[in-house]
C-alpha cells in the first residue's frame, strides 16, 4: 500500500528555465534520506502543464531509476487530453512508476459523466495502478464523491487525492469507497486531520522542505495518535499558509532555493516570488525550524 507522506515534487530548473538535473538528482536523495515515503514526479507541483512530454517522462524516468525502488514512485501523468492523459501514462508505466496521479482535467469543465468516461477510459487503456487527484480550486472542475464512488469499483483505480481542504467533502468520500480504496489529502492544513478520520496519507507540497516533519506527522496521524500530530502540524502550520502566499510552486521554488537545493528558476507563465513576499516566506520558515 502506498501510505504516508508523498511528496509533490517540484522540477529544478535554472534561471533559464532549463532542467536542472543534479538539483533533481540532489532532491531525490534528500527525500530518501529525509524518511519521504513515496515521491509524486512531475505532478502539477512539478509544473507538468509547461514541461514537453519528452522531459516530463525523463524526470520520471531518472526518478524511478535514482529510487530504485526503494520507496514507490508516482507519476503525474493527467490532462486536459484523455488521449494525452493515456499516452503519459503509457509511457509512466514503461519507465516503471509504481503508480499515477491523475489530474481532473482544466478548462474543458466536463460534466460528472464526461470525469466518470475520461478516468475510466484511461484506467482500461493502461494498466497501471492510477489514483484520482481532485483539485477544483485550480482546475475550475470539481469531482464529486458520487463520481468518486463509482469510478473506485475500477480495479486499477486504487485512491484519491482530495485537494479541496474540505473535511465533511473528505468524510463523504470515506463513507462512499471501501476500505482498500485509498484516500489522500492533498491539502497540508487540513491533512492531519483526514489522516485521524481513514486517510492513508499527504500528497504534499509542505514536504518539499520539511520532508522529516512531514513523514513524523503522516506517521503519528495513521496510528491514530492525535496529540502528537497535531503538535508538528502547530509547528508547520506557518509553513503551510506562506508556501501558498502566491501560485504554487512559486514559493516552495524559492524555499527550496534559500535552503541551498535548487537554483532559482521557474517557466513562463509563472514568475520568481515577488519582492515583497521573500521575507513573510522567510519567516514561516524560521518559525517551522528551516532558517536559523
Amino acid at each position: 500500500m502506498i501510505a504516508g507522506s508523498m511528496v509533490a515534487l517540484v522540477t529544478p530548473m535554472d534561471a533559464q528555465g532549463q532542467l536542472d538535473w543534479d538539483s533533481l538528482a540532489k532532491l531525490v536523495d534528500f527525500h530518501l534520506q529525509e524518511g519521504t515515503n513515496a515521491i509524486v514526479a512531475v505532478g502539477t507541483t512539478g509544473e507538468s502543464a509547461t514541461l514537453d512530454v519528452s522531459e516530463h517522462i525523463e524526470v520520471i524516468r531518472r526518478v524511478v531509476d535514482q529510487v530504485n525502488g526503494r520507496i514507490p514512485v508516482i507519476a503525474g501523468t493527467g490532462g486536459n487530453s484523455t488521449r494525452e492523459s493515456v499516452e503519459l501514462t503509457a509511457a509512466a508505466k514503461k519507465v516503471g512508476a509504481d503508480a499515477c496521479l491523475l489530474v481532473t482535467p482544466y478548462y474543458n469543465k466536463p460534466t460528472q459523466e464526461g470525469l466518470y468516461q475520461h478516468f475510466r477510459h484511461i484506467a482500461e487503456a493502461v494498466a497501471v495502478p492510477q489514483i484520482l487527484y481532485n483539485v477544483p480550486g485550480r482546475t475550475v472542475c470539481d469531482m464529486l464523491p458520487e463520481t468518486v464512488e463509482r469510478l473506485s469499483k475500477i480495479s486499477n483505480i486504487i485512491g484519491i487525492k482530495e485537494a479541496t481542504g474540505d473535511l465533511q467533502r473528505g468524510q463523504e468520500v470515506l463513507d462512499r469507497v471501501s476500505k482498500d480504496f485509498l484516500v489522500y489529502s492533498g491539502d497540508d492544513a487540513t491533512a492531519v486531520e483526514l489522516m485521524l478520520m481513514g486517510g492513508k496519507g499527504n500528497i504534499s507540497v509542505t514536504a518539499n522542505v520539511a520532508p522529516r516533519a512531514m513523514a513524523d506527522l503522516c506517521a503519528a496521524a495513521m496510528r491514530g495518535e492525535a496529540e502528537a500530530a497535531r503538535a508538528i502540524n502547530d509547528k508547520l502550520m506557518p509553513l503551510h499558509k506562506a508556501l501558498f502566499i502566491e501560485s504554487n510552486p512559486i514559493p516552495v521554488k524559492f524555499a527550496l532555493h534559500e535552503m541551498g537545493l535548487i537554483p532559482d528558476g521557474i517557466r513562463l507563465p509563472l514568475t520568481w516570488l515577488s519582492p515583497r513576499c521573500h521575507e513573510p516566506l522567510r519567516q514561516a520558515m524560521r518559525q517551522s525550524g528551516l532558517l536559523a
